[in-house]
């Protein structure tokens, strides 16, 4: 849900963005490498030293990326299947580097197993929600199922708690340190619960076309 309505208002705001960076003679493509490495540099050099505040602002001026190369590229005319594989791919990425520099930190600085192992299950998980939607698609299912937690909700709930967190820095008492594993935990049930979802439809729905095919065979 967030996906669908926070996607399409940012979408506004930033055209006129992608618009002048057209204008400058930027191609999406760059725009995707570059907001992925800005992703990933915020999670991997300020999370793991417990700099959540720094490491979340880094990290929003970069994801908005994701936003404006598909615009820039509907806009120009030039939307392709290469871009969309790309933008997909390095979304993985994005998404490993931010869960990958919380483990680190929990499995440094921030010293908590439970929790280094929760930021692992919310990276793994996140990947295996995404591949089991793109493996159905691939194999001729609709896959019409969007699930508890897709990968907006997955973001900002873990940005949000981890800027919040960050605070701490500036003198907000030590209580809001709380938010980032309460996140963690909330992704990492949330993924779980979609990942169940998705692969109940796959098999759903490749039952009802194994079925058809069948039927469509006999007749």
């Amino acid at each position: 849900m967030l996906n669908k309505y926070a996607r399409a208002f940012f979408t506004r705001v930033l055209t006129p963005f992608a618009a002048f960076l057209l204008r400058r003679g930027v191609s999406p493509d760059a725009v995707t490498l570059i907001g992925t490495a800005g992703v990933v540099a915020g999670a991997l050099v300020f999370f793991p030293r417990g700099e959540f505040f720094w490491g979340t602002i880094t990290i929003t001026l970069f994801v908005f990326s994701d936003l404006v190369d598909g615009n820039m590229a509907r806009q120009a005319g030039v939307s392709s299947r290469w871009g969309a594989f790309l933008d997909s791919t390095l979304d993985r990425v994005a998404d490993a580097a931010i869960f990958g520099g919380l483990a680190l930190w929990y499995a440094g600085g921030g010293n908590h197993d439970v929790l280094c192992a929760v930021s692992i299950f919310c990276l793994a998980s996140g990947q295996v929600v995404s591949y089991t939607k793109a493996r159905g698609e691939s194999i001729g299912l609709p896959v019409a199922v969007n699930g508890l937690i897709e990968r907006a909700e997955r973001l900002v709930i873990t940005l949000v708690a981890a800027g919040l967190s960050g605070l701490q820095t500036f003198g907000v008492p030590s209580w809001i340190g709380a938010l980032l594993p309460i996140a963690l935990w909330v992704v990492a049930a949330g993924s779980l619960v979609t990942l169940i979802q998705r692969v109940v439809t796959v098999r759903r729905e490749a039952a009802e076309a194994d079925a058809a095919a069948a039927e469509g065979g006999v007749v």
